[in-house]
């Protein structure tokens, strides 16, 4: 299981210690792929399920609805 603490540097800042032990998963998609994300004292974290030991990445509102945004607008095309 992921530790209790989690601690990510994004853009060159450090995001609040979150404690997601008791976190609620839920699948990114519809059910379909790895990703879930979990709503946690305001903030929105992502992981990998089939890796949750690895640390997840968290995000304010604006940055997840930025990349909300920009993955439904075909921003991050990985071809």
């Amino acid at each position: 299981m992921a530790d209790s603490i989690t601690e990510q540097r994004l853009t060159g800042r450090i995001t609040p210690d979150l404690d997601l032990t008791h976190a609620e998963w839920q699948p990114g998609s519809q059910g379909v792929g790895d990703v879930q994300i979990a709503f946690v004292e305001g903030y929105i974290a992502m992981r990998n399920g089939r890796s949750p030991e690895i640390p997840a990445l968290v995000f304010t509102p604006a940055e997840w609805r930025a990349f909300v945004v920009g993955a439904r607008e075909g921003e991050f095309d990985l071809t």
